[in-house]
């Protein structure tokens, strides 16, 4: 059995509260254990919002009751909660800004917004940036107008790698994350050749799936890249296949076997791993230890993915059918046994608030 550390996944949609029917906290950490992910740091685009003190407690409220994983909650930046925002730093994962995607209280109409939660933001807990491309750069601008730690989310493209290596070079504080599909999948599919020969609703995400070159230029590049994190972002099989299917997939429950699949391929190491969800989460992101916590991994299991076998409440992963090798057989938190051999063995409410 290889033995890893719990892992840390920076970024994962919960949908409670506001839309349970997708997700909520029991089944979201229930998938995250199934994955080997022992944390999860968690978005604030609920409905409502995570935006002030009030639905910070009431996310957290709702967390402490049925998390099963440990967990910190992401507080949103909008156009008029700069100070409230830096508040609650100590209580939040950290800050999260919409500079691309808009949502309600969340939306962010330009730049001159940006700055307050720049200038009062703690400088020991990082921005993390929605933004792509243009915005992206200019993210990476006020991080270095400010001189304080920036990070990007979900990068996926070669001019964007490119550039978070142009800025690291030149000692401005950045870092970033890369999500598996953004690895694994590549755009554009053919009317009809998604999944299972279905439609390309199921294909719908944000970031977009990129060329095969920009999905190359990632892979060459991964020394740049901090994190692997997922963007688990749940939305039920009728959504997906619907006229106007919203954009996100499940991720918590494949990305080990992905990732370890690329061991196997040569493409990626155990070590490397182990810094992008363990060691650079926890040192970006100001994260405790988990005392007592590991995970138990059958390195030579073959299967296949199958979201009959999942715990999120989605019903379906974009990765269906894929063959992978590396199985989760075990995993212990905290001290106690929470998985094993596809039992969830910790009750609602086990998992910890690591801002507490």
């Amino acid at each position: 059995m290889l033995k890893l550390p719990g892992l840390i996944d920076p970024h994962v949609h919960v949908r409670e509260p506001g839309q349970t029917h997708k997700e909520d906290w029991d089944t979201v950490t229930q998938a995250a254990l199934a994955g080997g992910v022992t944390m999860i740091l968690t978005m604030p685009n609920t409905k409502p919002p995570i935006f002030d003190a009030e639905t910070l407690d009431l996310a957290l409220s709702k967390a402490k009751k049925k998390a099963r994983c440990d967990y910190a909650q992401f507080v949103g930046a909008g156009p008029d909660n700069a100070e409230m925002a830096a508040s609650l730093a100590d209580k939040a994962a950290g800050l999260k800004m919409y500079l691309d995607s808009t949502f309600g209280q969340l939306r962010l109409d330009d730049m001159t917004l940006w700055q307050p939660h720049f200038e009062k933001y703690p400088k020991q807990y990082p921005i993390v940036a929605h933004s792509e491309s243009r915005s992206m750069a200019a993210a990476i601008l006020f991080a270095a107008i400010y001189d304080r730690p920036i990070h990007i989310a979900h990068i996926s493209l070669r001019e964007e790698v490119l550039l978070v290596k142009a800025a690291k070079e030149h000692g401005i504080k950045v870092t970033c994350e890369v999500c598996p599909h953004h690895l694994f999948l590549t755009s554009p599919l053919p009317q009809g050749e998604g999944p299972g020969g279905r439609g390309n609703g199921r294909m719908e995400v944000r970031p977009r799936l990129a060329t095969k070159e920009d999905v190359e230029a990632l892979w060459e590049n991964l020394d740049v890249i901090d994190c692997f994190a997922t963007d688990h972002a749940p939305h039920r099989l009728e959504e997906k296949d619907s006229e106007n299917p919203p954009p996100g997939f499940p991720g918590l429950e494949t990305i080990l076997p992905l990732l370890l699949t690329a061991v196997s391929d040569s493409r990626l190491t155990i070590p490397g791993i182990i810094q992008k969800m363990y060691t650079n989460p926890r040192k970006i992101f100001s994260l405790p230890e988990q005392n007592e916590t590991w995970v138990e991994v059958d390195e030579d299991a073959e299967y296949e993915i199958h979201a009959s076998e999942m715990f999120s409440r989605c019903g379906w992963t974009p990765f269906e059918g894929w063959k992978v090798k590396g199985k989760v057989r075990k995993v212990v938190l905290r001290g106690k046994t929470a998985f094993e051999d596809g039992i969830i063995l910790v009750e609602s409410g086990y998992g910890k608030n690591v801002r507490e």
